[in-house]
């Protein structure tokens, strides 16, 4: 959603220039002398430059700049304000992949999740890139690990919903894919709109796309054992060996019970994800062999 300018940034055009030229060139020092005169400061939250307009604070993540993002900080930038695309400073710092930023960021209090009028989010870019310590950051200071991306793709003539899960599997992000089912991703549909769900008469579940897309036997295995519904994906046996190896597994999980042990753990995380603590499993007052064999890090 495009953000229109206000009449303070088209009259501060040229301090707000200024200060993101600072920012852009990693002069924290002028940034900081700039900073305490009147006029500039009176502009720190206003959006400018060409192309997609936006603060200084996002200037600066942009490139990485750690300290002229901790000076803009200090002098009271929003950590949350958005460019003239709905997108947060922290959208601008996935991005680029600036861990030590994104850590700043957060640590400020930005939301994890973003900016609700962007078309994507923080997790959805950190899933598609594969940043996977990023991607970590963001789900420990509570993003929705089932977001989903506002605009629908077309794929294999299915109507699906670009979650995070689905695009760390399409981009081969094996790292990312574990990471979003330990932390509670639902293994069927990455998609906890029901109402989005119920629009399409056939929903395509993130198994099936990983069997179109030949994802990969290991792939289907991590679904299977976080529980994904094995009866639901329409097999379609096409011409990849690496597809049909993972049409086996499907079949032979279908005609074999679960062991009691798997079953149990995912009892357990299904009840630790309704009570909205699946991310504090590690804190549970158990023996590391459990621990590990609950986060699917290791078999009994």
């Amino acid at each position: 959603m495009i953000q229109l300018r206000t009449r303070e940034e088209e009259e501060g055009c040229w301090e707000i220039c200024e200060l993101r030229r600072a920012a852009l060139q990693n002069d924290a020092r002028l940034l900081d002398e700039m900073l305490c005169q009147d006029v500039y400061r009176k502009v720190l939250n206003c959006r400018g430059g060409w192309g997609v307009a936006g603060t200084p604070l996002h200037a600066a993540v942009s490139r990485g700049h750690l300290g002229c993002l901790q000076v803009l900080l200090g002098h009271g930038a929003l950590v949350d304000c958005v460019d003239v695309k709905a997108q947060t400073p922290l959208f601008a710092a996935v991005r680029g992949k600036y861990l030590d930023c994104v850590l700043t960021l957060l640590g400020a209090g930005a939301d994890p999740n973003g900016n609700p009028s962007n078309s994507g989010s923080p997790v959805l870019s950190a899933a598609r890139e594969g940043d996977v310590e990023i991607l970590r950051q963001l789900l420990i200071h509570g993003a929705e690990v089932n977001s989903r991306s506002k605009v629908l793709l077309w794929t294999c003539s299915a109507r699906v919903s670009s979650g995070p899960l689905y695009l760390a599997a399409v981009y081969g992000h094996m790292d990312c894919f574990k990471l979003l089912l330990q932390f509670g991703a639902d293994p069927d549909y990455n998609c906890a709109d029901v109402k989005l769900r119920s629009s399409d008469k056939q929903p395509k579940t993130v198994l099936e796309m990983c069997l179109r897309h030949g994802c990969g036997v290991e792939y289907v295995q991590l679904l299977i054992d976080f529980g994904a519904n094995v009866y639901l994906p329409t097999l379609i046996i096409e011409k990849s060996t690496k597809q049909n190896e993972a049409v086996e597994l499907l079949l032979q999980e279908r005609g074999t019970p679960k062991a009691l042990a798997s079953q149990c753990r995912l009892a357990v995380r299904r009840h630790l994800k309704k009570i909205n603590r699946i991310q504090s499993i590690r804190l549970l007052q158990m023996p590391t062999s459990l621990l590990n064999f609950l986060q699917h890090e290791a078999e009994l």
